[in-house]
């Protein structure tokens, strides 16, 4: 793992602490459909509002169609690493019900789902990094989405690389120390964590 870890106000659970969002990938390691099966589990047991669900999943792996047209769609500075990942993954939320009620809370369940995802995949030794540097309008057409659904984000999955083959500047990024706010800058009302 690269980078250090800023000082904890309070105990965190290891997964959360080991989470990381790296651009070094291995170009050579692959990943199969039950290998990254348990993420997508853990995104399914999120909470949502009124238990809409209202998420869902795209993924492509190295080499096959799904994944070189979410590829096409990052920004350049995305797309120079993310090439590299074993698979890409457009996060994708579902604007409203069937019978045509808004889901406001949709991008949020969206987030709450990813985040299940990226801890779990911490569990699994599996490297995430999410993105909003993409043509979301874009990728939304090649994925064929209708008006009521919207790509959020989206995520690299892959294992570790070796960060000497990033860029200068991103081997820089990559090793550099992780930073937190100070918790009190985050919560404030009845408790006071100055």
């Amino acid at each position: 793992m690269t980078g250090n870890t800023p000082t904890k106000t309070f105990p965190i659970h290891d997964a959360l602490e080991a989470r990381r969002s790296p651009r070094a990938y291995s170009a050579k390691a692959e990943l199969t459909p039950e290998q990254v099966g348990p993420l997508f589990e853990a995104a399914r047991w999120a909470a949502s509002s009124g238990n809409s669900q209202p998420w869902s999943f795209v993924v492509g792996f190295r080499g096959d169609e799904v994944f070189s047209t979410i590829l096409g769609t990052l920004a350049s500075g995305n797309a120079l690493w993310a090439e590299h990942a074993s698979a890409l993954v457009a996060n994708i939320a579902r604007t409203h019900t069937e019978e045509g009620k808004a889901l406001f809370h949709a991008w949020y369940d969206v987030g709450q789902a990813v985040a299940h995802l990226s801890v779990q995949a911490t569990v699994e030794g599996i490297l995430v990094h999410q993105m909003a540097g993409f043509d979301a309008e874009a990728l939304g057409v090649a994925l064929g989405l209708d008006d009521h659904h919207r790509v959020v984000t989206v995520m690299t999955l892959g294992l570790q690389g070796d960060v000497s083959d990033l860029p200068e500047n991103l081997q820089e990024r990559e090793r550099a120390p992780r930073v937190r706010r100070p918790l009190g800058q985050s919560v404030s009302g009845s408790a006071n964590y100055a």
